[in-house]
């Protein structure tokens, strides 16, 4: 008898149940695996912000590990909030320990009411015990930014931070356009070791229901790595998914609002995403509708 793909989450909690590891198994369990979880942080947090973080410390962090790792077969895993370089060092460590691939990096840096959820000293430890053994990172363009050190001001831009970014060690990065100036289109970038090139296009939805959009993509990246879809193929899964999630709002909170994780399995449809491996020309206009 075939099991279900087991995946992992090691984030924090969102109280308010639309981000972290929340949203995390959520979106694990709407696309069909079984989802671990290994708490990073407890957050008391809402759709108005963040009121109060709890980090876990070291050994809650190992044991957790280790019990995940002595029971379950974890396909894949992704890591959300980590907040400081003791839990990034013992979270590598582990990875490291159960020899778990498909390591899917969303480097959470700030929260969508602004409160920072990482410490300064820990974007080095992300940079140089993490993400050499990321599969894929999934950075928006600030924290693209702060990985790079590159301004992302165009497409050019856009490219160098992307390879600045390999070069600490990722086989791939995807850089989400969430928070580009273009009015009309959300348009990420997708770059690899191998030089491949993938852009990722959908319709901007105007709204203000966003909180745990990047939790949410990432999670459903992890998902379909999981149960063994190849790259291009769980890339445009995930667009789709964080897509009808946003096109289909719950209106919950008084703020940011979750989005919603159950609208794919019910809109699947009719949700429309492009996607296209990029032309040697990077400012190609040559865009193409790919489905599975």
């Amino acid at each position: 008898m075939e099991t279900k793909a087991q995946v992992l989450t090691i984030a924090g909690s969102d109280s308010g149940g639309g981000a972290g590891i929340q949203a995390d198994l959520k979106t694990f369990q709407e696309l069909g695996a079984f989802g671990c979880s290994v708490v990073t942080a407890v957050t008391a947090q809402n759709t108005l912000g963040v009121h109060g973080i709890y980090p876990m410390d070291r050994k809650a962090v190992k044991e957790q590990l280790d019990a995940i790792g002595t029971d379950f077969d974890i396909r894949a895993l992704k890591t959300g909030m980590l907040f400081d370089a003791g839990i990034i060092e013992e979270t590598a460590q582990g990875i490291k320990r159960y020899g778990w691939e498909q390591l899917v990096i969303d480097p959470v840096m700030i929260a969508k009411g602004g409160a920072s959820l990482l410490q300064q000293e820990a974007v080095e430890a992300i940079k140089t015990m993490l993400v050499p053994l990321a599969a894929i990172i999934t950075p928006n363009i600030p924290e693209a930014e702060v990985l790079s050190g590159i301004d992302i001001i165009d497409k050019a831009s856009r490219r160098m931070a992307a390879e600045a970014i390999l070069s600490l060690g990722a086989e791939a990065v995807i850089i989400k356009g969430g928070h580009s100036t273009d009015p009309d289109i959300a348009e990420d970038f997708y770059l690899d070791q191998q030089g491949t090139a993938i852009l990722l296009r959908s319709e901007r939805l105007q709204t203000e229901q966003t909180h745990g959009t990047g939790c949410t993509f990432s999670a459903a990246l992890t998902a379909e790595l999981g149960k063994g879809k190849p790259v291009e193929e769980a890339l445009f899964t995930a667009k789709e998914f964080i897509q009808a999630a946003l096109a289909h709002p719950l209106h919950i909170g008084h703020g940011h609002g979750p989005t919603h994780h159950a609208a794919y399995k019910e809109s699947i449809e009719k949700e429309v995403v492009h996607l296209v491996r990029e032309s040697s020309d990077l400012f190609s206009n040559g865009y193409g509708q790919r489905r599975y």
